[in-house]
């Protein structure tokens, strides 16, 4: 009973915006609940230690090092005047802007492109003089690095990285390309009635020798992904590579680094251990069994609509941590894991709390504007049924 409350207080004050009796953000909620269920006595410190997936937070920290690299190199700033440059219709803007987040997404961490690519995005459409909102919309499902549930679901299931991003990759195309329709027609009126400005701004030089050292490293990284090497000690070797050659001041470079992410993540193991030691998730699952029914195909559509549901009320992340356990006992346990990986990655464009990347980019956006919940859900909803059901016809299919 205390796990499980810990648990729930934990979930309201991470599912939410800040409370003004208890103002705390969401890695400040999950440490919160992590100290509570070991002062409690629900877990000894060492259970705790031992629930905490370093393999997930070193793959995170050596994907966000190299990103802190790319932003060193003024890459964002380049690509994003780039992408000005060439765009000559809002239209056609909007494309660019949809594939290069998609691309950079799947081969980063979709939280730190959030982070960084956000503030770029916005001071882009200002100085283009264009509507803001059409464009505030990032995603990312193709790779096991795209994403932390991503990250999470490779290491429980051991699905190569090859593997997973054959499966995987075909739906992200058909989901952006669903994606950038939708927007397209959405907001059909305000980009025809949009015309791009180009102001002379100044932008920062791409460092050009910084660049292409971070190119090399990366192709090599994943390289070692398709190889089948160790995720998590790849990228962080690649990283470790990069800071030795790269010859920046390091301790500008970890400041780049998301560590309100790491933390959240790692108290959030500790948390979902608890209450997975109290047996609760196997009993909700033992009661849940027969509604996702005997057969693969049955189990496919089933566990997607429940992880879609699961997603948008307690986070992708958390429920991935929860729902992973049950995997093993489906019938096709590796189909099984794509699906949850798809499902948990779309649902979380359903509104605009389903996922840690939607708030980042709300929040990176919020002095310029305010998106409503239904501003965002009145394109989230469709983008997520649509993309869902095509990709998991996909995944389908090519397994």
């Amino acid at each position: 009973m205390v796990a499980t409350a810990i648990f729930g207080i934990t979930y309201v004050l991470i599912s939410g915006r800040q409370m003004k009796i208890l103002p705390l953000n969401r890695p400040a909620a999950a440490l919160l609940g992590a100290v509570l269920m070991v002062s409690t006595g629900v877990m000894t410190p060492q259970r705790a230690y031992g629930a905490v997936n370093y393999d997930t937070l070193v793959l995170l920290l050596g994907m966000m090092l190299i990103s802190a690299y790319l932003y060193l190199a003024h890459f964002f700033e380049w690509a994003a005047d780039v992408i000005l440059k060439y765009s000559h219709t809002p239209g056609r803007l909007l494309l660019y802007l949809t594939l290069t987040s998609g691309i950079l997404s799947a081969l980063l961490v979709n939280d730190t492109i959030c982070l960084m690519l956000t503030p770029l995005v916005v001071a882009v459409i200002k100085r283009g003089k264009l509507p803001l909102l059409p464009f505030l919309n990032i995603g990312s499902v193709a790779t096991l690095v795209g994403n932390p549930q991503n990250m999470i679901i490779g290491h429980f299931s051991h699905i190569p990285f090859s593997e997973f991003a054959r499966s995987l990759a075909p739906a992200a195309i058909i989901g952006l390309a669903i994606n950038f329709g939708i927007l397209r027609f959405g907001f059909r009126s305000v980009l025809r009635a949009a015309v791009i400005i180009r102001k002379p701004d100044v932008v920062l030089k791409l460092d050009r020798g910084l660049f292409v050292l971070v190119c090399i490293v990366f192709v090599s990284i994943f390289v070692c992904f398709f190889a089948g090497l160790n995720l998590a000690w790849t990228a962080l070797a690649g990283a470790a590579l990069v800071m030795v050659l790269g010859r920046r001041d390091t301790h500008e470079v970890l400041k780049l680094v998301d560590w309100h992410l790491l933390v959240f993540f790692a108290a959030l193991f500790v948390v979902v251990e608890g209450l997975s030691d109290t047996g609760l998730p196997d009993a909700i699952y033992r009661n849940l069994q027969p509604m996702f029914g005997a057969q693969a195909a049955a189990q496919t559509w089933n566990l997607t609509w429940f992880s879609i549901a699961g997603s948008n009320i307690f986070s992708n992340v958390p429920f991935v941590l929860v729902a992973g356990k049950w995997i093993p006992h489906f019938a096709d346990p590796v189909l099984m894991w794509k699906v949850l990986a798809l499902a948990t990655t779309f649902a979380g464009n359903l509104t605009i709390i389903g996922s840690v990347a939607n708030m980042i980019v709300v929040e990176s956006a919020r002095e310029h504007l305010e998106i409503g919940f239904w501003d965002y859900a009145r394109v989230g909803i469709p983008i997520t049924a649509l993309t869902t059901a095509a990709g998991i016809l996909v995944l389908l299919v090519l397994h």
